[in-house]
């Protein structure tokens, strides 16, 4: 038995809930379930605008202005959003992680900018480290409830819940600044 369905409560039922000989657990298919749904809630779908979408057809020319009020760019939030990320899929999968200082490890210099290459690179080498995470949630071997060796009682599910959020939250803000600023392409509602 493995070591997160050791630590649910047994199942009513006369067979505890469990289906007897080859078939899949309840708890197997209740596991599934929650793996499919964290897939959708890292992909960023459901109630939120999809970072492909928010990011679609971004105009060179905007990519490092400031919006009124707004400390940092375009491309800044974009790089917060992968340094971020790429922080807790490395917190996750690395044994010898070494905990990063904020806020200096987590955004780009105020005064750096980008180029078009460099904001897509941005672009493909955060949905490359959301594929990983993502990769990490649908393997069925990997226990979502085993606490991150190191940590303080974390776990993947803890780790990818807290990733998504995070990123809903910043993709939220970068589409409102794509309003503020007037960088959405014609007829984009």
């Amino acid at each position: 038995m493995r070591e997160a369905e050791a630590r649910l409560p047994p199942q009513s039922g006369a067979s505890g809930g469990r289906v007897v000989g080859d078939e899949r657990t309840e708890y197997e298919m209740n596991e599934d379930l929650l793996r499919r749904q964290l897939a959708g809630l890292i992909d960023g779908v459901g109630a939120h605008m999809p970072f492909e979408e928010a990011v679609a057809d971004f105009p060179d020319e905007a990519m490092n202005l400031r919006a009124p009020n707004v400390d940092y760019t375009p491309w800044h939030l974009l790089d917060h959003l992968r340094l971020t990320q790429l922080d807790i899929l490395q917190y996750v999968i690395d044994p010898d992680y070494h905990e990063r200082t904020w806020p200096d490890d987590y955004w780009p210099d105020p005064a750096a900018t980008a180029t078009r290459e460099e904001f897509d690179a941005t672009i493909r080498d955060f949905l490359a480290d959301r594929a990983a995470l993502r990769a990490l949630v649908t393997d069925a071997t990997r226990d979502l409830f085993a606490v991150i060796p190191g940590s303080p009682g974390h776990t993947l599910l803890r780790e990818i819940r807290i990733d998504a959020d995070h990123n809903a939250y910043h993709v939220g803000e970068f589409a409102i600044l794509r309003q503020v600023m007037g960088t959405w392409p014609a007829g984009h509602s």
